[in-house]
């Protein structure tokens, strides 16, 4: 039978084992939250830079040593438009973050521009790259889509994702699946994005100027894939057939 004495010892033996697991977790806790707070700054210089790199991979081959910074801040415009292609003035694109404005109706979205200029003269836009967003088949799907100065041809694409299946549909991102888009149309008349993933794999589209070739087992995401750019080449509509206008008076 326990004493009173060893129920005594028993409960501050307890007690010393909470009171020093919650020292520990505060202290720890503390640590992780003022390490957080410190690196948040290099945290989100690494995201802006890897924003940019995706930007410039569109129009152009980077090699190893570029300087991502130089090159983006010599080279490209940004902007923010609207639904109905106006300039949203006093915005940054950098500040528009696209997950947040998926999740509103297209025509209330605010939507970043990044205009790729001629190095001889930046009054001349190449390339004109566009984030896309859209839903897979496990999770959400993004990425950038670059336009030749027609505002019509694609120039390139990068694509990223949250978590399609290793092996199929996370094939988006490899450079076999993206160099698929290069030269396709994005305007079939009066029709936006027309650019279209087909079933399967190994037909050859080259001739087509609307189709890609698509990949096999991974049909769900290639579906996705084509939402994604039906649904932001229409937000998108507007700017491009007002600066395809612009363009055409200017040649």
């Amino acid at each position: 039978m326990q004493t009173k004495k060893e129920d005594y010892n028993v409960r501050q033996s307890n007690l010393y084992i909470v009171l020093y697991a919650a020292a520990i977790t505060i202290v720890c806790g503390g640590a992780l939250a003022i390490a957080s707070q410190s690196l948040k700054p290099l945290q989100d210089a690494n995201i802006e830079l890897e924003r940019k790199k995706n930007i410039l991979a569109t129009v152009m081959e980077l090699k190893e040593g570029d300087d991502i910074v130089k090159l983006y801040s010599s080279r490209v415009k940004e902007s923010v438009i609207d639904f109905q292609g106006n300039v949203r003035t006093g915005m940054k694109a950098s500040q528009v973050i696209i997950a947040e404005q998926y999740k509103l109706k297209p025509e209330e979205r605010l939507l970043p521009v990044y205009e790729f200029r001629s190095q001889a003269d930046t009054s001349k836009i190449e390339n004109a790259v566009m984030p896309v967003y859209g839903y897979g088949l496990w999770n959400n799907i993004w990425g950038f889509v670059a336009l030749q100065s027609d505002l019509n041809t694609v120039q390139g694409v990068k694509f990223e994702h949250a978590g399609e299946t290793p092996g199929l549909g996370a094939r988006i991102t490899s450079d076999d699946i993206q160099v698929r888009y290069k030269g396709k149309k994005v305007f079939d008349g009066e029709i936006v994005s027309s650019v279209v993933m087909q079933k399967g794999e190994g037909m050859d589209y080259s001739a087509d100027p609307h189709k890609v070739d698509g990949m096999s087992g991974a049909t769900l995401t290639g579906k996705g894939v084509n939402n994604m750019l039906k649904d932001y080449f229409a937000c998108y509509k507007n700017y491009l057939k007002k600066n395809q206008k612009t363009l055409s008076l200017n040649l």
